[in-house]
């Protein structure tokens, strides 16, 4: 009987299939029962009353519409739709649309055609229920993956490599002959050479073996690989970027806006070596100040279309792990040509701004600019001579830091009373040994020299996109990429709300426009309390995510109208394009980007999303390094989540973050109420709520995992 009910099921799947495909081949047409089964050539009774089944199938799952009672046409509204596809554990998937207002698409496991996840495909639906849309994946659009890193599994005739991301979905055939001296459970990164259609994996062969690697050289290329982010440069941009010269071109210079006598710094932190923001100043005749920030002017070296080009969109961004720097561009550009260095002369893009001592702005200026760096400043070094407040002529630049530091601070407190978020930034840093293993973890939070140069850079974008937007005017349209923050979705505000209220908080989030103060507030009310920094995540978490977009709605967390990216063309795309639309506005009035502007907003959005998922594995993993020598070691903590299979516990001491699993707490049998997230006992009643203080000893921790898992610590 089983096997009579697969034969018919694989029979009905056959149908459906040939049906959908007479509907897409003739999208226009309609078809009557009678006229499908002549198309499909079905004679025999049970199978005409199978076809006339799937035609009401696809009809009530909205994939066919019905014209009359025997009638049906290709329904063509909503049923086609890109987006990223996902795998989960039981190897089926998921597609995430992005800017539609539809619930992510589940993908069965043969409907997957090919798709790994991190791919952009392209779904059509299949089935609408009342709870989620289903589809198949009808192309892969763009291949996410390249490379993957995983381990080799030899058998007598051939091999499979088998990725560390269980989330790729499928294992990599390798041929014997394309092993390249991998062993039987060696680390190793493959790419895939062919995938036949009639091949349930796709065939692929070893590019390099990772065994031999040293330190944590293997764990790092490995989550860079499985986010789909490349660690070495292709020949060709290397020997691009080789044959560009640090010395500037006389012709060029003579072209610019000359700086070079006018007193600039920069400001960044003590280990960096990409440079890409100085800032000038000098008081004019009549009291006022003038203020330039300098930007690398990456878009003189790097033209649209070379091969540094294309190399750095495909990264879109710098990635930045614990113990080192994947840059966006080759370091020849990233950390010599383009990096403004002190004591060297260097190509600019500038906003140059007349200002008084109150930061009003007299005047701007935007253009293509030729400094000298007379001084840099670690970001301590800058605090230092904040703090003490003094005007020392040994110390050079002290009374221009101040005086920037106060401009700086009226542009903060007129952006948060406008609705700005006050986020306090925080940084969990790792102090290294000379093996590369973590010794300390040092917090490390945004001060003022850090708030100087952020707000001077924030006045730079900002007025950079005002420039482009030409607010009030009725001229057309410029196409830009901006930096968009929407409005907070309310379901996530009120998830926000019931967090606080287990801390003994509340706000009022009835109305939308006020969150930002409302949340300010709070944040300010408790700086000082333990649970701070708990809350100040949360809230981060409630807020929309930043993209990059051609459409400006704005950026709610700064409350400007209009921002965009300008400030690090070094580390980001957006600004090295953002740099080449104004300098045509300046110049040509010809704009080169049209439609496919979009695309690459697209692009660099989902690439940044990657690689702070790739930052934050990296600081798991060095977590985890940190830990594994503490086993048995007692700590006090905060509990920082709640979930159905356990409770999340911070570490006070060291900011690590580990599970207690919820089969595993003692003195009851626990469970979660998802109503009021908390977890409770059975029998006791027992709670544990987000921010309660528990003990908890380290007893296992997996690299491997980048998991820490923690008992309670009962009296």
């Amino acid at each position: 009987m089983g096997k009579y009910n697969k034969g018919k099921k694989k029979l009905s799947n056959s149908l459906i299939h040939i049906v959908r495909k007479v509907f897409k081949e003739n999208s226009d047409s309609t078809f009557n029962h009678k006229q499908i089964c002549e198309l499909i050539n079905v004679k025999d009774p049970p199978l005409r009353k199978l076809a006339y089944s799937i035609l009401e199938d696809l009809s009530k799952s909205g994939y066919l519409k019905k014209v009359n009672h025997n009638t049906y046409t290709l329904s063509k509204s909503d049923f086609y739709y890109e987006g990223v596809l996902q795998i989960t554990a039981r190897k089926s998937g998921f597609v995430i649309v992005e800017n539609a207002d539809i619930a992510d698409i589940f993908i069965p496991n043969n409907a997957l055609n090919q798709g790994i996840g991190g791919d952009l495909v392209k779904v059509e639906i299949t089935k609408k229920g009342k709870k989620r849309l289903e589809g198949a994946v009808i192309e892969v659009v763009e291949r996410e993956r390249e490379q993957f890193v995983g381990t080799v599994r030899l058998s007598e005739k051939f091999a499979f490599l088998t990725p560390d991301n269980p989330r790729v979905g499928t294992d990599l055939y390798i041929p014997k002959e394309k092993l390249n001296g991998a062993k039987n459970g060696d680390k190793a990164i493959a790419r895939i050479t062919v995938w036949p259609k009639s091949a349930q994996s796709p065939y692929g062969e070893i590019t390099e073996v990772l065994g031999n690697t040293k330190g944590n050289d293997a764990e790092m290329i490995s989550i860079l690989i499985n986010q789909g982010l490349d660690y070495k440069f292709p020949d060709e941009v290397l020997s691009e970027a080789e044959k560009i010269h640090v010395g500037l071109d006389e012709g060029e210079v003579a072209n610019r806006r000359d700086f070079r006598a006018v007193p600039t710094l920069t400001i960044d932190p003590a280990d960096a070596k990409d440079f890409d923001d100085a800032i000038s100043f000098q008081r004019l005749d009549g009291g006022a100040i003038e203020v330039g920030v300098h930007i690398a002017d990456v878009s003189h070296y790097v033209t649209p279309g070379s091969a540094m080009d294309v190399e750095a969109l495909k990264r879109s961004n710098s990635v930045y792990l614990v113990d080192r720097v994947i840059p966006m561009l080759p370091e020849q550009l990233s950390n010599v040509v383009c990096s403004l260095r002190p004591h060297e002369d260097k190509f600019t893009f500038s906003a140059v701004f007349e200002m008084d001592e109150a930061g009003v702005i007299i005047k701007q200026w935007f253009g293509k600019t030729v400094i000298h760096s007379d001084q840099r400043y670690s970001y301590e070094q800058a605090q230092e001579i904040i703090e003490n407040k003094t005007v020392d002529g040994l110390i050079p630049f002290s009374g221009e830091i101040l005086t920037l530091d106060a401009i700086a601070k009226v542009f903060r407190e007129k952006r948060l009373k406008n609705g700005a978020m006050n986020i306090e930034s925080e940084e969990v840093r790792f102090q290294l040994d000379e093996e590369g293993f973590p010794v300390d973890i040092i917090i490390k939070t945004s001060k003022d020299a850090h708030k100087l140069i952020e707000e001077f850079m924030l006045l730079a974008n900002k007025k950079v996109a005002e420039f482009i937007s030409k607010p009030g005017s009725n001229k057309p349209k410029i196409p830009f990429v901006y930096r968009c923050h929407d409005k907070p979705n309310p379901e996530k505000i009120d998830i926000f709300n019931v967090f606080i209220q287990k801390f003994g908080y509340d706000i009022d989030v009835t109305e939308p426009s006020q969150i930002s103060k409302k949340i300010n507030k709070l944040l300010s009310d408790i700086r000082y309390e333990n649970e701070f920094s708990l809350i100040q995540s949360m809230a981060i978490r409630s807020m929309a995510k930043a993209i990059y977009d051609t459409d400006n709605v704005g950026h709610y967390g700064l409350a400007f109208k209009h921002y965009g990216h300008f400030t690090s063309p070094i580390r980001r795309y957006a600004d090295l394009v953002v740099h080449r639309i104004i300098h045509e506005e300046l110049t040509t009035k010809k704009h080169r980007y049209g439609d496919e502007l979009g695309k690459i907003c697209k692009r660099i959005s989902r690439m940044e999303r990657k690689a702070v998922e790739a930052e934050r594995e990296s600081t798991k993993y060095f977590q985890t390094l940190f830990i594994v020598d503490k086993i048995g070691e007692v700590f006090d903590g905060t509990i920082s989540g709640v979930a159905e299979f356990g409770i999340f516990v911070r570490m006070d001491e060291n900011r690590c973050e580990g599970m207690v699993p919820m089969n595993d707490i003692p003195g009851d049998r626990f469970h979660f109420d998802a109503d009021r997230f908390v977890v409770i006992g059975s029998r006791t009643k027992k709670e544990y709520n987000f921010g309660d203080k528990v003990r908890v000893r380290v007893y296992e921790v997996s690299t491997l995992k980048r998991q820490i898992n923690l008992e309670l610590v009962v009296d």
